[in-house]
């Protein structure tokens, strides 16, 4: 197929989707000439996420993941194949953290996916060539695909927002502000894990209800919590806010976000400022970076609003209405115990919800972010908030699940939990799919406990 010719036969649904940057790139019937890119369940052709690897016997560097394989971005880069057109924003993206490439903006970085496209399809002359540039992904190690300067988590859950208020305040479970004021707080961005690494259980301080004072040792009620992130691209100026019509050119892409909680020292420390050291012990996230030009088949409109709920403010409504802000990715976590993996019982799913449920888009959480002149950079670090549905096998955290611990859940092989124990892995994955497009992921985003240091 020529890569200058889009398939002209689509659902209503892709027409829809075509005005929100869809091109060749997208097209169904695009194939890899990489064997295990074709129908690839995450990554096919028509992916490619940017992250950063490390081959077994190199250092970090620059890669897209194309089905099972990475391909060496600096080895392209130091060749002539992607063209000289292509070597600076080549260049940003080959390198050992990609915040130049974020910074670099849209334009750049969908001239080089539709160049990296061009490539990787069938027919492509330069096969051969490429061939020797790419990596097995099981034999790699993947970092953090940029340096985070700044990690904001919000709470545009809404349903997540309702089921924990229901369990602290049963008479009053949402806060009045909640439907006016995408609320979040400022994270950690040093503890932000990449796929893979353990967590270690944390230590604080505790006190249960029926406790005169509180203690210090190992979190009793660990949990995850199951997001998505926004990867921020070029960043504003000090005291310039981000104007809602232009947030997305400000977000270069998603990834999978678990915003590991230690219920029982929040619910100690959490009055009267929030959120602290029951948060910022660890964040994992999924390595690759799904670009919101991988994304653009899977845009919607944002969910209205129940009858009564008010208006967002004006600076959170778009000039334009029915624009495709929000995204429909569907989102799934699983848990494999010590005694599962002994066992070789494979990770059992605990829940699965869509990014249908939050609240406020990624746009509005940008714009409200920057509102203030808070100054965004390139490779800051957004999470959604935790993401739940109304019924049990869509809730996003144990917390939920479990009632506040007071409901036990089974797991194969006869075990029980409420919340976490040592040893215990968690993985999310996602997929975004629509009629007439392929199916992307994001890969896993895997976390293994580890007991409390002394």
């Amino acid at each position: 197929m020529p890569s200058s010719i889009v398939p002209e036969k689509r659902t209503a649904a892709a027409s829809d989707a075509r005005a929100a940057g869809l091109d060749d790139t997208h097209a169904v019937e695009l194939q890899s000439w990489v064997a295990s890119a074709r129908d690839h369940a995450e990554f096919p052709i028509q992916n490619l996420p940017f992250g950063v690897f490390s081959p077994a016997d190199g250092s970090p560097r620059g890669g897209v993941a194309i089905g099972d394989e990475i391909l060496d971005l600096s080895a392209l880069a130091q060749s002539a194949l992607a063209g000289p057109e292509f070597a600076e924003v080549l260049d940003a993206a080959s390198k050992s953290s990609l915040n130049h490439l974020l910074a670099l903006g849209a334009v750049p970085r969908r001239r080089l996916r539709a160049r990296l496209s061009a490539l990787l399809r069938d027919g492509s002359p330069h096969r051969d060539a490429l061939a020797s540039m790419l990596h097995r992904a099981s034999d790699c190690r993947m970092s953090l695909p940029a340096q985070i300067g700044g990690y904001t988590d919000f709470y545009a859950g809404i349903q997540h927002a309702i089921n924990i208020g229901s369990l602290l305040r049963p008479d009053n479970p949402l806060l009045p502000n909640y439907k006016y004021v995408p609320i979040g707080y400022h994270g950690r961005a040093s503890s932000v894990l990449p796929s893979g690494a353990p967590v270690t259980r944390p230590n604080g301080q505790r006190k249960r209800p029926e406790e005169e004072a509180p203690s210090f040792g190992p979190c009793r009620n660990l949990d995850y919590e199951l997001e998505i992130g926004a990867w921020i691209g070029p960043g504003n100026a000090l005291g310039t806010p981000i104007a809602i019509d232009n947030a997305e050119d400000h977000v270069a892409g998603l990834c999978l976000l678990n915003d590991w909680s230690a219920r029982d020292i929040q619910a100690w420390e959490y009055q009267p400022l929030g959120p602290f050291l029951s948060k910022d012990f660890a964040t994992t996230i999924s390595p690759w970076i799904v670009t919101a030009e991988a994304l653009a088949p899977f845009r919607r409109t944002q969910m209205a609003r129940p009858e009564g709920d008010p208006a967002p403010l004006s600076y959170l409504q778009p000039r334009t209405t029915g624009r495709q802000d929000a995204f429909d990715i569907t989102i799934e976590v699983s848990l494999q115990s010590e005694a599962m993996r002994r066992q070789g019982i494979a990770p059992h799913r605990v829940s699965s919800g869509s990014t249908r449920d939050l609240y406020w888009t990624v746009a509005q959480l940008v714009t409200h972010h920057s509102s203030n002149g808070c100054n965004l950079q390139p490779g800051d670090l957004l999470g959604s908030g935790t993401i739940s549905g109304r019924d049990p096998g869509s809730f996003g955290s144990l917390m939920e699940i479990s009632r506040g611990g007071r409901q036990p859940f089974d797991l194969p092989g006869g075990e029980t939990r409420t919340y976490l124990v040592d040893g215990d892995d968690i993985v999310m994955r996602a997929r975004a799919s629509r009629e007439g497009y392929a199916t992307i992921g994001f890969g896993e985003c895997r976390g293994r406990v580890l007991p409390a240091r002394a």
